[in-house]
């Protein structure tokens, strides 16, 4: 499997792609390069050792995620990656790399949404969330721990379709009222008939089983129509995991989703009614879509030293949404006690002391 590093033709130092720039800029000379300009430069490019480990090989045969071994083409060192990841960084030297055949074929992604938010501008962010929180661990906000916040590409199945709605229904109105003593019911009834068709774009499910799902979907949603056509250069500088759960995972629940928010939008179209009884209200999907994406997280992990619970920070690196659970440093909650509402208490007891 061929891995590959993006030169700058000028010192040959590594690319990477610059999220405020939005073009690939050598963190040595400082020089720019646009796509166009990328894609006429020849990546350097190093070949798989093949893993020793006869597990390791079974496992990724078996399409488990076992250790993986590669080459660097910068320095020569071994690189060790999980069976699903696609771009990662050299340990030794800090190159940027890019596992190109885990991207080719029915692997490679339709379409990319590229960072947009740079690590300093991640980092301004998630000092802004936790900020506020007065009772996290020290060791949470340091300058090591955010220092170990990365930039991750995680692989999303997109879906849209086409839905067609026909609703026909029998609806009443009722009015009452009163006069010279007498009381009066109006009824009338309506045939009430809708159809319509509607454009689902967009509903986004990730594809990563090792991923945490709630954190990775907390941070959605992406504005993809900003998106662009898949180029391995993108990237360069960040992680990317490929996917390893396929579409039909997803089809039953993304389906009903869809006609249960069809059901809905037909039935809010016979609102204002008094009672409505449904003759016959049926939906239609068609035009069918599955697109493959990479999309953009800053992510962060915390063990608590207390409970040997992890914690996790994410953040989408296109719009800034954060996502998180927090942990709590119980020393802090206790000084709170002792400063504030022990105090409060010996008072309550002089207090009552005294009125006694």
């Amino acid at each position: 499997m061929a891995v590959l590093s993006y030169k700058c033709p000028n010192c040959g130092g590594g690319l990477i792609f610059s999220p405020s720039s939005q073009k690939f800029l050598c963190e040595y000379c400082m020089s720019e390069f646009d796509e166009e300009q990328l894609k006429e430069m020849e990546p350097e490019s190093a070949v798989e050792e093949q893993a020793e480990d006869e597990e390791a090989k079974e496992g990724q045969n078996d399409g488990e995620a076992g250790p993986v071994l590669y080459i660097c083409p910068s320095c020569g060192a071994q690189i060790v990656t999980d069976a699903t990841t696609a771009a990662s960084f050299c340990y030794y030297c800090h190159n940027p790399v890019v596992l190109s055949k885990r991207l080719e074929g029915e692997f490679q992604p339709d379409y990319v949404v590229p960072f947009q938010i740079d690590r300093k501008k991640a980092e301004e962010i998630f000092s802004q969330w936790i900020g506020k929180k007065r009772f996290v661990p020290d060791a949470f906000y340091n300058k090591h721990q955010i220092e170990m916040m990365s930039g991750i590409y995680f692989p999303y199945w997109v879906y849209g379709c086409r839905v067609s709605g026909d609703y026909e229904a029998q609806g009443s109105r009722i009015r009452v009222w009163e006069a010279a003593g007498m009381r009066y019911t109006e009824t009338k009834v309506y045939d009430i008939s809708r159809q319509g068709d509607m454009d689902v774009d967009f509903v986004t499910r990730n594809a990563l089983r090792k991923a945490n799902r709630k954190l990775v979907d907390n941070v959605l949603p992406y504005r993809l129509e900003e998106r662009t056509d898949f180029h391995e250069g993108y990237l360069a500088g960040f992680m990317a995991e490929n996917r390893d759960m396929e579409k039909q995972e997803f089809v039953s629940e993304v389906q009903s989703e869809i006609r249960s928010f069809a059901l809905s939008n037909l039935d809010a179209q016979a609102a204002g009614y008094t009672n409505v009884r449904v003759n016959r209200r049926e939906i239609q999907v068609s035009e069918e879509e599955w697109h493959f994406a990479l999309l953009p997280v800053w992510t962060m992990t915390y063990k608590d030293k207390a409970d040997g619970k992890i914690y996790y920070f994410a953040l989408n690196g296109q719009t800034g949404k954060t996502a998180g659970e927090l942990p709590v440093d119980k020393r802090k909650l206790g000084m709170l006690f002792v400063s504030v509402f022990l105090p409060l208490f010996i008072l309550m007891l002089i207090g009552g002391y005294f009125i006694g």
